[in-house]
């Protein structure tokens, strides 16, 4: 992937960005990733979407080269980190595509950003984790602060990647690893605990624009269930189950996820 760049937030935060620029008048492309990991998760999507668009991959606060200030975070606050990078970039609108973490705040920001939203991919993303979901998110929290990030590693593979790809795949499985032990523990702590708090609902109406989402048929982090949730909840998303995948699609089947995001293309192409 290009070389990292920095942008600074309105708060004076760095965030950390790659970007890979195509001809002009091409599509616009920005992609956020899931907790815990950061840009290089989109590394094999973007590697299929070069030429196509123009690729806009974030390190999110508290993740990578990014800076990790002390909480609370929340979504609203990364949505705007994603406002001052953009600016920085002079891309007034872009096609947002969220996975995760990464999800929610896409949900944020094209509620509340909306006149600079043009489509919208969503990626094994919840609107809403549940009636246990702070019990759930903060129990994460309080083992990443107590027993360290390594401890949650088994737990992790499993939810990342299904089992056959686990055994095919050990040198991409390790790469995830190390990136998720790279992360900060105070700022991994304080956005599980702002997922558990999260409940982004109410803002699906207020999505108007093309909407696409994908999400692994094993993926037990975000299950199916939460997908069709979504869809049901946005005017005319349409939703892509992906067979024997988890929670990082992206990584596990980039082919599904690339073309997933080149049809969304083609419907905010015909919807301009």
């Amino acid at each position: 992937m290009p070389a990292l760049q920095h942008a600074r937030a309105d708060d004076g935060a760095r965030i950390a960005f790659s970007l890979r620029e195509a001809a002009p008048g091409l599509p616009r492309i920005a992609f956020l990733h899931s907790l815990g990991m950061d840009h290089a998760l989109w590394g094999p999507v973007s590697e299929r979407l070069a030429g196509q668009a123009s690729l806009l991959c974030l390190d999110m606060r508290g993740h990578g080269r990014s800076d990790k200030p002390p909480p609370p975070y929340g979504t609203e606050r990364l949505a705007r980190d994603l406002r001052d990078v953009l600016d920085h970039v002079g891309w007034s609108r872009t096609v947002l595509i969220g996975a995760s973490l990464g999800g929610c705040v896409s949900l944020d920001f094209a509620a509340h950003h909306s006149e600079r939203v043009q489509g919208l991919g969503l990626v094994d993303t919840t609107a809403w984790y549940g009636p246990d979901a702070g019990l759930n998110w903060n129990a994460r929290a309080r083992r990443a602060r107590e027993e360290g990030l390594a401890a949650m590693i088994p737990f992790q593979e499993t939810r990342w990647f299904s089992d056959a790809f686990r055994v095919s795949r050990p040198d991409v499985v390790e790469r995830c690893v190390r990136c998720f032990l790279g992360n900060d523990v105070p700022a991994f702590a304080a956005l599980s605990d702002m997922l558990g708090r999260f409940d982004g609902r109410h803002l699906l109406t207020r999505i108007q624009v093309p909407t696409s989402i994908i999400v692994g048929e094993e993926d037990y982090a975000t299950p199916v269930a939460m997908s069709q949730a979504l869809q049901r909840g946005i005017r005319d998303a349409r939703l892509t189950v992906i067979p024997a995948a988890r929670h990082l699609v992206q990584i596990e089947r980039p082919d599904a996820v690339a073309a997933m995001v080149t049809r969304l293309l083609e419907r905010v192409a015909a919807s301009a």
